[in-house]
């Protein structure tokens, strides 16, 4: 789901930035001693052997600040008691993606004493619930079972991911206390501003977005690149580029997505950033967007000033717009897919 840049050259996935405050993201100041790290280490429940490293190598560089750690899965955390007994004033973050079995209060009770115990901790900092079918409603027997260890002081703050605007309301309305949805969020995939939004302004509920550099499309690797011509331009090899390209190709076309690139390094160039850290800031910029997600490679350090330009940039009312004029000259991806998290519910 999210990935992220790094503050310490040596994770996988870590990283972000936010823009305003979040009942459980502090803001950064200037240059930040705050940090949201996340990272995504697995997909739903298959465990991802680089955890030991990320881990330790993590260990040595956040000492520091403060920081706030998503994990994809109970599995995955582990070895995260390592990091949070060397600093416990770091946050974690964990996913949960259960099958779709009974929710019953003794299923879920045990299923979060599982990661308790793994993480060695008390109570979960927060907990990211994900539900794959919405026919079966054993969601919100879930949320429920979840709220009542909240209140029991197993976890801290519950969350969501990749839940669509009519979900959301349905469980807020059961009173169950969401702080964020983890979305898909870009310049060329602007859904979550439709209609998520709005709902989030008025609940308080705040998003925070992956995908908002499109698996590295928007960067200046593809600025110019012809790919009618084989071989002309970088491989678009991973599963990520791939997602993101028929993102590009449902939104509008390649003609069009340059003109966006072109767009984005104006403004890049006009604040002597790169294309990727305008494109987190214009999302950062959104309404109800506490922070963003975007992946990283190992090994590539540049990506720490990348992150931290972030926090400093400011754009214009002329950036922004400029900006906004190519996006919306794209198709509707509202009508073209369906809301949030819909892309991976189609049948």
């Amino acid at each position: 789901m999210g990935c992220g840049r790094p503050v310490a050259d040596g994770g996988r996935s870590i990283v972000t930035t936010q823009s305003r405050p979040c009942s459980t993201m502090p803001t950064p100041v200037s240059r930040p001693s705050t940090w949201l790290i996340t990272m995504d280490l697995q997909k739903t429940c298959m465990a991802f052997s680089s955890i030991e490293f990320v881990v330790n190598a993590l260990q040595s560089s956040l000492k520091r600040s403060r920081v706030i750690i998503l994990l994809s899965t109970s599995q995955a955390s582990t070895t995260v008691k390592k990091l949070k007994k060397l600093h416990p004033q770091h946050s974690f973050l964990t996913k949960w993606v259960p099958p779709p079995v009974k929710m019953t209060s003794n299923y879920v009770k045990n299923n979060i004493d599982i990661s308790r115990k793994r993480m060695d901790v008390a109570a979960l900092d927060m907990l990211q619930f994900h539900w794959w079918d919405y026919s079966n409603s054993g969601y919100l027997d879930a949320l429920k079972h979840l709220t009542d260890l909240k209140e029991q002081g197993k976890i801290k703050t519950l969350a969501l991911t990749n839940f669509d605007t009519e979900r959301l309301q349905i469980i807020l309305e059961n009173g169950i206390p969401i702080v964020s949805n983890q979305v898909q969020h870009s310049i060329v995939d602007m859904r979550p501003q439709q209609k998520m939004a709005e709902l989030c302004q008025l609940t308080g509920v705040q998003l925070i977005t992956y995908g908002t550099v499109m698996g590295g499309l928007l960067s200046e690797k593809f600025l110019d690149v012809n790919i009618s011509i084989p071989f002309a331009g970088p491989p678009m090899n991973t599963p990520s580029l791939l997602k993101y390209k028929r993102m590009v190709d449902a939104w509008g076309n390649w003609s069009l997505f340059q003109a966006l690139l072109r767009t984005l390094k104006k403004v890049a160039s006009k604040h002597g950033v790169t294309i990727p850290v305008v494109a987190v800031r214009y999302i950062l910029n959104q309404p109800s967007v506490a922070g963003s997600m975007v992946g990283v490679r190992l090994g590539l350090s540049e990506h720490i000033k990348d992150t931290i330009s972030t926090f400093s940039l400011v754009l214009d009312k002329e950036d922004m717009d400029s900006i906004t004029e190519v996006s919306k000259k794209g198709r509707d991806l509202l009508k073209v897919i369906g809301d949030c998290g819909d892309e991976y519910r189609r049948g």
